[in-house]
């Protein structure tokens, strides 16, 4: 794999925020920051559209400093929130669409989304942060959480109020359809797993790939399951993931971290790291039969002591490890007690 965006890579050494920078004669990158996040920013990217005007490529974590760096970047370009005429969402996350109704307001522009990924901020927004963390504790409460823990972890609704008032798209995106970006042809490409409706760019007069959360150079995006998530996501992405290895794009353009070449490495270690991840939960039911997801997890290796995770890092990797549990019973490897609280156990060949 080779790293293409140099001055991306050598801001993250520094733990800085990297630079506007133009990558062709009418694209742009604008790191727009996530404040308290170690992800530091998502690359928000900008083009210049024919007839003028600019459409934007995610949009920005919903707060007022977000909001100040997006601006300033489009400054930098000569250009204003007012030029926006549409926006393309990678996925639901927080960091891609929170700023996005905001774009909205400033502009007129449209804001589209995969219909998967589409439906659940509609829910979320119906529902009401209220119901929202309900749905969650009761969710990790079947993972095999204390429902004490479940409430400290998620926190309460006044916590969850901006996830739940996120842009709702007026404009839906199918695998294969092209975005409205005159110009350019911006191809959809549905790669369920870190969300149902996440979406890569295949930019087809460029070969520029724009991989959202799906393939980052460093790290592997969250594959977790959830009330309101895919049944067996972690299959979902592995899928996905073979799907995009065979591109051959020019560059990979992704939302976090820095610009490379060699998806299809990229892809192979991605991969494998799963792949491990599978094997060491498996060993982990074989010595452990008969624990929840919750239990699980603490015998799986993290970044961390397991006794330092807490809120939502815990969740993160519960409802990751229940997702590789989930794969691993489709593989027929583990069989689930079923029950308002699942344990595992060696499925009997």
């Amino acid at each position: 794999m080779e790293i293409t965006g140099t001055a991306q890579h050598e801001a993250w050494q520094a733990r800085t925020l990297p630079p506007v920078e133009q990558l062709r004669a009418d694209l742009w990158s604008i790191p727009v920051p996530i404040p308290h996040n170690p992800l530091r920013y998502v690359s928000v990217h900008a083009f210049a559209l024919d007839g003028g005007g600019l459409g934007l490529l995610d949009a920005g974590w919903g707060s007022d400093e977000s909001w100040t760096a997006l601006t300033a970047g489009l400054a930098t370009i000569g250009a204003g929130i007012g030029d926006v005429r549409g926006v393309l969402v990678t996925h639901l996350h927080f960091d891609h669409l929170g700023l996005a109704s905001r774009v909205r307001e400033a502009s007129g522009a449209w804001i589209a989304m995969h219909p998967a990924d589409a439906t659940l901020v509609a829910g979320l927004t119906a529902a009401g942060a209220a119901a929202a963390v309900a749905s969650e504790i009761e969710f990790l409460v079947g993972l095999g959480a204390d429902r004490e823990e479940a409430v400290s972890d998620v926190g309460p609704p006044e916590a969850m109020e901006g996830f739940t008032r996120m842009a709702v798209p007026d404009r839906h995106l199918e695998d294969g359809e092209h975005a409205d970006f005159p110009g350019w042809r911006m191809r959809a490409v549905h790669t369920p797993g870190h969300t149902p409706g996440h979406l890569c760019f295949a930019e087809e007069n460029t070969r520029l790939l724009f991989s959202g959360d799906h393939v980052l150079p460093r790290i592997s995006p969250n594959i977790s399951t959830g009330a309101r998530g895919l049944a067996d996501p972690l299959r979902d992405f592995l899928d996905s993931l073979a799907a995009v290895r065979d591109l051959d794009p020019a560059e990979v353009l992704p939302a976090h971290e820095w610009r490379f070449r060699g998806l299809d490495a990229r892809v192979d270690a991605l991969t494998a790291h799963h792949e491990l991840r599978l094997s060491e939960l498996l060993a982990a039911v074989r010595t452990h039969p008969g624990s929840t997801p919750w239990q699980l997890a603490a015998h799986l290796t993290w970044s961390r002591p397991w006794e330092e995770y807490e809120r939502r890092m815990r969740i993160f990797a519960v409802t990751e490890t229940d997702a590789h549990l989930r794969l691993l019973a489709s593989r027929g490897l583990v069989s689930g007690s079923g029950g308002r609280v699942p344990t595992w156990t060696l499925a009997v060949r």
